[in-house]
């Protein structure tokens, strides 16, 4: 059995759903960045697949390592900023820190 396109997309579309579902449901902020970091790796595998089998050289291996590059520094800041979030109200819940418009 030979792997084709259709099984990189089957797989990509599967994580980014399981991304966006992490997202909609979930009201820890922790949880929220998970479902961003899915979504984000659904997107390099597209730009692999389509790289190697649209025939575009290496630029689809050049956007994944830049999104790799973005997903770790989004990381790091976010998490900074939920740390700071805990120590001031002592919840990481989304839904819950409407103190922060005041």
């Amino acid at each position: 059995m030979e792997v084709t396109l259709t099984h990189f997309l089957i797989v990509s579309t599967l994580l980014f759903s399981l991304g966006i579902y992490g997202i909609v449901t979930r009201k820890n902020a922790i949880m929220v960045l998970m479902g961003i970091e899915l979504i984000l790796n659904a997107s390099n595998i597209n730009f692999i697949a389509f790289s190697r089998f649209g025939n575009f050289g290496l630029q689809g291996q050049l956007f994944a390592l830049f999104v790799i590059v973005l997903a770790a520094a989004e990381a790091a800041i976010a998490l900074a900023i939920v740390l700071n979030v805990y120590k001031t109200f002592v919840n990481v819940n989304v839904d819950e820190i409407d103190e922060l418009r005041d």
